[in-house]
């Protein structure tokens, strides 16, 4: 996906790196950071030098890597100053050892003093041996943790660096970065809020080897997903097509035919209108209970129209088809018409190619189909589907508002801006 130059603008970020053969994999981190428009400081352990020079972050950063043995109270070349001038703190890798340390409060190098003076949310990446991370006091370091302003990307299973396969490598970078960016840009309206997105063109069955489909690729619909996740929503994406390095967190259901996004978008609507569980206070004696924030639908897919009236099993075959096919179809259900929109905020899309009617056939589905708003795209050769960037009328029955064309994840922030006065 297509990460916008300018969505951590304003965002300073300390990149704490330990010592892990994962440590190269930081470099990765720095750059997304970067190219995202933040300005990135990185504090280096003693063991994390033996792994990647602070020659290589300070080329990358354009910043001084602060490390045991450079520290100065001249300036604010120190780990209280650059404690103080963070807005989050990012630890990857993180060791078994700083792990240990952390959990303890221990603050026997620069990093550890850092990760003490910064009173902010700190994200961190575990990196170890299998066996290691997996250890009990390891887990109950990580356990500590998660109750004391750390938040922790999982580990994944692959093979690592003692040629095992096991859990215990360090998330990949891209991951790491949808897990800083959603700490930095989350907001009230959308934190914790069940949020369902439908996007991706309908496959529809002629027999087991050919179907019917459109041009829809699902990256407005992958892109929207994104905005809602970094807003902070629990997000569910029910789509046939997704793009690449989708957040882990974004539960996504993929289907094919437009019976199947039915079936598990009634599903899904029915559980979104259940209360959630709220988290207990850890100072106050406080009893669970159930929280509820009106849930949203954004119904991005395009959805066949007409579908197969007679699908086949097998292949057909050439010579009983004959000189000409004729295909027989039938008007597919309207999922947006049929759907149980009470109690859900709903949002429709609307692809139009004709302007002079646009504009009046996205107001009839606005008042004719029971939702609250329509996003109007008018395509053409500077909008055409499967392009990175978009352009929306958003359209409600006091207003409509015309939303720049912009890269697609930049204009599902704004979407869902506008989406969150409804």
């Amino acid at each position: 996906m297509l990460i916008p130059s300018n969505l951590l603008d304003g965002k300073k970020i300390l990149l704490a790196v330990t010592g892990s053969i994962a440590a190269y994999k930081s470099l990765e981190l720095l750059r997304l950071y970067t190219k995202a428009g933040a300005d990135v400081r990185i504090v280096m352990s003693p063991s994390a030098k033996k792994f990647v020079t602070p020659l290589s972050f300070e080329a990358l950063s354009r910043n001084r890597v602060l490390d045991d043995t450079n520290e100065s109270w001249a300036d604010d070349f120190n780990h209280i100053k650059t404690s103080q001038w963070a807005d989050i703190m990012v630890i990857a890798p993180a060791s078994a050892n700083t792990i240990a340390k952390l959990a303890n409060g221990l603050a026997d190098t620069i990093l550890t003093q850092c990760a003490l003076a910064f009173p902010g949310v700190k994200l961190i990446a575990p990196s170890a041996n299998t066996h290691m991370i997996q250890n009990p006091m390891i887990q109950a370091s990580l356990k500590m943790l998660a109750i004391a302003n750390y938040e922790v990307v999982s580990t994944q299973t692959k093979e690592l660096a003692c040629e095992t396969i096991g859990d215990g490598a360090m998330a990949e970078p891209h991951e790491i970065f949808w897990n800083t960016a959603r700490i930095l840009l989350k907001n009230n309206f959308w934190s914790d809020r069940r949020v369902i997105v439908t996007g991706g063109g309908t496959i529809e069955k002629l027999d087991d080897v050919r179907y019917i489909s459109n041009f829809s690729s699902g990256k407005m619909a992958s892109a929207l997903s994104v905005a809602l996740y970094l807003r902070g929503a629990d997000v569910n994406l029910i789509a046939t097509r997704f793009e690449e390095n989708l957040p882990n967190t974004i539960h996504t259901i993929d289907v094919e035919s437009s019976a199947e996004m039915e079936e598990y978008l009634t599903d899904s609507i029915r559980i979104s209108k259940k209360g959630k569980l709220s988290k207990p206070s850890l100072i106050h004696d406080e009893p669970i209970g159930l929280i509820q924030k009106e849930p949203f639908l954004f119904m991005a897919a395009a959805v066949s129209d007409y579908i197969p009236t007679h699908p086949q099993s097998g292949k057909l075959k050439k010579e009983m088809l004959g000189e000409e096919w004729n295909i027989a179809m039938k008007k597919n259900h309207d999922l947006i018409a049929s759907c149980n929109k009470e109690g859900i905020k709903t949002v429709a899309f609307k692809a139009e190619m004709d302007p002079a009617v646009a504009m009046a056939n996205a107001q009839n589905l606005l008042k004719s189909k029971g939702v609250n708003a329509v996003c109007l795209n008018i395509m053409g050769e500077n909008n055409a589907f499967g392009s990175d960037t978009n352009v929306i009328d958003f359209i409600t029955q006091d207003e409509m508002i015309s939303l720049p064309k912009a890269d697609k994840l930049t204009l599902s922030l704004s979407l869902i801006d506008q989406a969150s006065a409804l």
